[in-house]
């Protein structure tokens, strides 16, 4: 059985990096029965948290990078988790979080960084519920942190 997911990865040019480890009293993922709940993620630029505020020093574009930083990162979490992402039905939420000042309204644009990438990787399973938020402060100051929810 061809892995497919690994070879959608391949053609995007995206090596997953080693999975992460909570920063915090949690655990990275949590499985019930068939749904895969995955912790937040920050924003890692470098190996270190992506630190930014939208609206005040950092772009819309900046944001929508970070974001798609993120979704590799939630992928190789589920990798990791899942020992398989071949075994993801679909993804059915996600959840962004933006650090943005209280004037800047364009969370949605940001969280679309993840949200695109998940539908490259995934096709029609990585179309999924969504919310976006702009939020005063993230932890260790990243831009941006998204959290996802997975049936296998």
């Amino acid at each position: 059985m061809t892995n497919h997911i690994s070879d959608r990865l391949k053609t995007l040019g995206i090596e997953l990096p080693p999975s992460g480890a909570p920063a915090a009293a949690y655990v990275m993922a949590a499985t019930t029965g068939n749904t895969v709940f995955l912790s937040g993620h920050i924003a890692k630029k470098d190996g270190k948290p992506w630190v930014g505020k939208l609206g005040l020093n950092m772009d819309t574009d900046t944001g929508k990078e970070a974001a798609k930083s993120i979704a590799i990162d939630l992928i190789s979490t589920l990798q990791n988790h899942l020992g398989s992402l071949d075994r993801v039905k679909r993804i059915v939420k996600v959840m962004g979080l933006v650090n943005s000042t209280s004037e800047y309204t364009e969370q949605h644009l940001v969280v679309n960084g993840c949200s695109e990438l998940l539908f490259e990787v995934f096709g029609d399973a990585g179309k999924h519920a969504r919310s976006a938020f702009g939020v005063a402060q993230i932890p260790l100051g990243a831009c941006v942190e998204i959290e996802l929810i997975a049936e296998i």
